[in-house]
């Protein structure tokens, strides 16, 4: 159990506290600040160990394959919790968002798997990096929208409009990631689909 690793871990564990918060925030009726700022910390302290666990993996020469593992795992874990959290009121996200960003992590997580077992190392993409900071930058305003619309500055309607705005742009380009990721590897993708003949006749 690596530092790097450790970080991995909680922001696995910080995804079913974030949605526990949350349901206490709902059930408070949102007439405090309090609670959207502590999402607001804790979605900042996921998005550190982010960073920090591959800078302490590599600054350290700690790289692990348990942690090759664990990294993707977690982000998939966590901003698909965020996000399936958001589909609850007041924001109220329509789950067709949530599926785009599930399915585009499974999709290109099963791909990478697949190829390594096959001996192809598929290269990560710039595309990737920014929609990880896209979803970061959504969750983090998303939530920030929860204060003016606890203290009545914004409605209900308002917050729904904005979010759907903000999650519509951020979907799109995870799609566009998904296909860019699959694009600039379509040599080993290639590869891995015809590298078996059929004998059988």
């Amino acid at each position: 159990m690596t530092l790097a690793n450790f970080l991995t871990i909680l922001r696995i564990c910080i995804s079913p506290i974030f949605l526990f918060i949350y349901l206490e925030y709902q059930h408070n009726y949102f007439n405090s600040i309090l609670l959207p700022t502590i999402l607001l910390c804790m979605i900042a302290f996921a998005e550190m160990t982010d960073i920090f666990d591959g800078y302490l993996a590599r600054k350290l020469n700690a790289v692990t394959d348990l942690g090759k593992i664990l990294d993707p795992m977690a982000d998939t874990i966590y901003h698909t919790s965020v996000f399936l959290t958001f589909t609850l009121p007041p924001i109220r996200l329509p789950l067709i968002f949530i599926f785009i960003l599930l399915y585009r992590e499974l999709a290109i997580s099963t791909l990478r798997t697949i190829c390594a077992l096959k001996g192809y190392a598929l290269a990560a993409r710039s595309s990737g990096k920014i929609k990880a900071i896209m979803q970061a930058v959504s969750a983090f305003v998303i939530i920030a929208l929860l204060i003016p619309f606890s203290t009545g500055d914004i409605t209900e309607t308002t917050l729904q409009n904005t979010c759907m705005i903000i999650m519509s742009i951020t979907a799109a380009y995870t799609v566009i990631s998904g296909f860019d990721y699959m694009y600039a590897n379509k040599g080993y993708l290639a590869q891995l689909l015809f590298s078996q003949k059929d004998y059988s006749g």
